[in-house]
């Protein structure tokens, strides 16, 4: 996602020259002129305006809302909310919880082919999570087979993790060979996660520069149509 990323940032910083700088230094031919401007005109100087005023401002407001998200993200209720809601998006949701499935399997895998007691390898799985909504279901698993059940049957109960995941958690159970499933849904998982994550990386790339080419001839046309429409006054 850094191309996608250093995109949109380069097409923020032109967007906000162009605004502040390049349209008022042009638009101060027209304003004296006793002709009505088109619309777009009007609407860019408006824009200009009041980004020049307010910049500062709105800066401030968001420096102060990331700092705000940030201090939030820090308590542990606000950031279970957070990541449940997060989990729910239709593609980042999705790809989160792919991610995070591989990384818990594949942990899972390596451990329990170590040697490693179950409950054990289930609490070390379950904090690899950077997802809190998930490590919250994983430790639910855990209690749960702690009393029990049968590992795919804890994990086939949380729904925020892939089927998948238990599916081949059930067979590794039935087989004898849980290391082996394990592994091979993380490898499952990820393959899944990885190409997802390129899809929407290459649909990312034009439809940033499609976006940005679109503010630029806004800007452009509500600069030319005062001039065409001054060269048709003088004809």
């Amino acid at each position: 996602m850094a191309y996608p990323g250093i995109v949109s940032l380069i097409a923020v910083v032109i967007v906000i020259f162009l605004v502040t700088y390049v349209v008022p230094q042009i638009a101060t031919v027209f304003t004296g002129s006793k002709r009505a401007l088109p619309f777009l005109t009007v609407a860019m100087l408006a824009l200009s305006d009041f980004v020049r005023s307010w910049g500062w401002v709105l800066l401030g407001g968001l420096v102060a809302g990331g700092f705000s998200f940030g201090w939030a993200m820090r308590r542990e209720a606000f950031r279970l909310r957070f990541d449940a809601a997060f989990l729910t998006l239709p593609l980042l949701g999705r790809l989160a919880r792919g991610y995070n499935a591989a990384r818990f399997a594949a942990t899972l895998a390596m451990l329990a082919g170590a040697g490693v007691p179950i409950l054990k390898a289930l609490q070390a799985a379950a904090e690899t999570l950077s997802n809190r909504a998930m490590r919250a279901d994983a430790l639910d698993a855990l209690v749960q087979v702690r009393e029990g059940a049968p590992l795919g049957s804890a994990l086939a109960g949380k729904k925020r993790f892939p089927g998948i995941l238990a599916m081949f958690a059930r067979l590794g159970e039935q087989t004898g060979a849980l290391p082996e499933m394990l592994a091979r849904a993380a490898r499952q998982l990820g393959t899944e996660v990885q190409r997802r994550s390129m899809a929407v990386a290459t649909l990312l790339e034009p439809l940033l520069i499609v976006a940005m080419g679109a503010v630029v001839m806004l800007i452009v046309l509500a600069v030319l149509m005062p001039i065409i429409q001054l060269n048709t006054w003088v004809k």
